[in-house]
């Protein structure tokens, strides 16, 4: 059985953390945290021009036809970076949304200026009532004006202050048809009726509460078919936890090695304090988990790209993932002490992305949940 990756792959992941520690050195990441954009666009439309943002893109769409499991190893490297980019809400979920649900218009229209770094998108997907799940929904779109009126609100909707389009999901049939009755409505936010307010968190990244007050969208704007727009979202979600577990991989694989050689360099009683059992077993842990969590990313990651269901494999990987970066960032910051908590020191960027990451797409136990029901429990 082989587990190693294509020449290839190794190629482009290497090119990744090359090109990410070239123009996206720990001090961007700082920068970025309080720039009123929170992105760089100069680094976005470099990584446009190495295509990744349109990897996954047919080529017809100015795409490079690359695997999901190619765009998962450079979305490792960004975690590793902890670099903040529109990446995931662009390729990852609007830009798959487009390719599952679009018609070849709108893929037409929307794909090769995704591609060329010039189109951002976002998901307002989750409501007040914080789940992610589809029965969930209450924001409504009713017919009217030969188009429909969504009313709602929708919270943590990634980048939505820079964004082109938003990808709203709405309720268009009775409550009673549950997840039978959601339809998918791309919304520019500029229209009348939209209103977006920041959201504080913890880990500093541009999350925003949108709101949909008699909003009116066109027919055009309808993605995919009406009452039936969550068999194409459950599948995007299925990429999109994939791709975040990827970037929790990297972040932990990180805070590993930044340990590790504090752990080297740090001296106590005379002797490193690497070499103190409490120290080193927690070290070894650490790797034994994050080998784990990289595993069971790749291998749901390679289903997605094989075209084969990946709902189980992606819930598992997101479950176990959510913790293996809390618990190493717990364990990095208990080994270097005090001073892990500390602002000017780097640790301190790992832990607080881990705990964004860790509730995105939905904690542990809500991902334990699907595993089961894939289980028939």
């Amino acid at each position: 059985m082989d587990f190693a990756l294509t020449e290839e792959q190794e190629l482009l992941q290497t090119t990744a953390r090359d090109f990410l520690q070239q123009e996206c050195p720990i001090t961007v990441v700082r920068n970025l945290e309080t720039d009123e954009k929170g992105y760089s666009p100069e680094i976005w439309k470099k990584m446009a021009d190495l295509g990744w943002v349109g990897l996954t893109f047919p080529e017809e769409f100015g795409g490079i036809g690359g695997s999901f499991l190619d765009l998962v190893l450079i979305i490792e490297e960004i975690g590793r970076a902890v670099l903040p980019s529109p990446l995931f809400t662009t390729t990852v979920l609007g830009g798959q949304l487009l390719m599952e649900a679009g018609t070849q218009a709108q893929q037409q229209e929307y794909l090769p200026k995704i591609a060329a770094g010039e189109w951002i998108m976002s998901l307002a997907f989750v409501e007040p009532n914080g789940l992610y799940d589809g029965n969930a929904i209450e924001t409504t779109a009713k017919p009217g004006n030969e188009g429909y009126v969504l009313n709602g609100t929708k919270l943590f909707v990634e980048n939505a202050h820079i964004a082109n389009t938003l990808i709203c999901v709405a309720r268009t049939g009775p409550v009673a048809y549950r997840e039978g009755s959601l339809t998918l409505f791309l919304v520019d936010p500029h229209t009348s009726g939209v209103s977006i307010n920041a959201l504080k968190t913890i880990s500093h990244d541009r999350v925003y509460e949108v709101v949909f007050d008699n909003v009116w969208v066109p027919q055009e704007s309808r993605l995919g078919p009406l009452n039936a727009g969550w068999p194409f979202l459950a599948k995007v979600l299925d990429h999109g936890k994939i791709a975040l577990c990827a970037e929790m991989v990297g972040g932990a694989q990180r805070v590993l090695e930044m340990t590790t050689q504090y752990a080297k360099e740090r001296v106590q009683f005379g002797s490193p304090i690497g070499r103190f059992q409490a120290n080193s077993f927690k070290l070894a842990d650490m790797a034994t988990l994050i080998d784990g969590a990289r595993f069971l990313t790749y291998e749901a990651a390679w289903r997605l790209s094989e075209g084969l269901p990946a709902t189980k494999e992606a819930a598992m990987a997101k479950a176990y993932t959510n913790e293996v970066y809390r618990q190493a960032t717990n364990d990095g910051i208990q080994i270097h002490g005090a001073m892990g908590f500390m602002m000017e020191y780097d640790l301190q960027l790992y832990f607080r992305r881990a705990r964004a990451l860790e509730a995105n797409l939905g904690h542990s136990d809500f991902q334990r949940e699907i595993v089961a029901q894939e289980m028939a429990l």
